[in-house]
């Protein structure tokens, strides 16, 4: 970044909400020294899923829903190296939020940890598949047996079978290796050595065990983990899987260290609130429920068109919104789709489906 740009009117961002992809990857402003890490070697950044973006931000161009103080707050967690705490009501975008940044700062394929009451800090982590690990090397080990014993006698010059003689020329078979059944899981994969930073989509963690915020502490602080069973192992290093379809990454020692801190995107629907340890590190963002306009404009970018009807739906939509009721993007991008089938009549038993597909979640039905 120039000095010219940094001391034009907010020239230090590097995000602006627009969600279009760059010419070119931007350069990214430099962590500040405490946010430090020496990972290596680098790896490049995985390439983009189109078909998840699509999923998520529509086919049409994305309508910005971020104020310019949400803008500022997303900088300021790239430029400290922080994680994004989003809160705010279901549906209103806050979960593809972590595919806008993907983006338009070009960081490639979006890792996703989605959490539940039972998840824990080692499912973020990495995964080791014992029992398939004890299976590999029994099978292994038969395997030597069954070789050994249809080994031709080497006193027996000449005695041995075709067969027998093209078995024994055959490489012995290698032991199962550990990294085999070792798969880094969205937060273990994240912090391996990129060279530029993954985005981490941590979707709704106020679903989780109470202890899991606590236990992401120390990880999200050092940018860094271990894996026992690999620190345990013979080999110094050990190829694994990662969260990335058909990835692979070398782990030496069994220690994993980033080399630039991934863009952690923190979804929470407020069910409950945070240690205050958890929230010091990361920076809130408050996303509010998107206005009339905006709401066109995001039907029209999911769908690539504005049907017929859509103002009116969007009237109830943000009637019902106002008066209290707990609603959803979803309900209404379903309601538009419904309604816009061939066939469909949307008056009569018609607007009861209507109904029901925007009806208030907090109702319980």
């Amino acid at each position: 970044m120039s000095a010219q740009e940094q001391t034009a009117p907010n020239g230090w961002r590097v995000f602006h909400g627009t969600g279009g992809a760059p010419a070119a990857p931007p350069a990214l402003p430099a962590p500040p020294p405490w946010r430090r890490f020496r990972g290596g070697p680098p790896r490049p950044v995985p390439p983009a899923d189109p078909q998840a973006a699509l999923r998520r931000m529509g086919p049409g161009d994305v309508t910005p829903q971020l104020g310019e103080e949400e803008i500022d707050i997303v900088n300021a967690a790239l430029l400290l190296r922080r994680p994004l705490l989003i809160t705010g009501p279901p549906g209103v975008g806050k979960s593809t939020l972590a595919y806008l940044i993907s983006r338009e700062l070009d960081l490639g394929r979006v890792l996703e940890w989605n959490i539940v009451s039972r998840t824990t800090l080692r499912d973020g982590l990495y995964a080791h598949d014992a029992m398939g690990r004890a299976q590999a090397i029994a099978a292994w080990r038969a395997g030597l047996r069954h070789a050994a014993a249809w080994d031709p006698d080497p006193d027996d010059a000449g005695q041995a079978t075709d067969v027998n003689t093209a078995d024994s020329q055959k490489p012995r078979q290698l032991p199962p290796l550990l990294g085999d059944f070792i798969t880094l899981g969205p937060l273990g994969t994240a912090l391996l050595p990129y060279d530029r930073p993954r985005v981490l989509l941590v979707d709704e963690l106020d679903k989780s065990d109470i202890d899991l915020p606590n236990d992401l502490l120390h990880v999200l602080e050092n940018g860094s983990y271990d894996v026992p069973e690999l620190v345990r192992d013979a080999a110094d290093t050990a190829s694994v899987h990662t969260s990335d379809p058909g990835g692979r990454a070398d782990v030496g020692d069994g220690r994993v260290e980033c080399r630039e801190f991934p863009v952690v995107v923190i979804t929470s629907n407020g069910e409950r609130e945070f240690p205050a340890a958890f929230r010091r590190r990361c920076l809130p963002l408050e996303m509010r429920t998107p206005s009339r306009e905006q709401l066109l404009a995001m039907v029209e970018g999911h769908l690539g068109s504005r049907p017929q009807g859509t103002e009116d739906l969007v009237d109830l939509f943000v009637q019902r919104v106002q008066s209290g009721g707990t609603h959803s993007l979803d309900q209404l991008l379903s309601a538009v789709h419904m309604t816009t089938t061939g066939g469909f009549q949307a008056d009569g038993d018609g607007r009861k489906l209507v109904e029901m597909l925007l009806r208030d979640l907090a109702k319980g039905r």
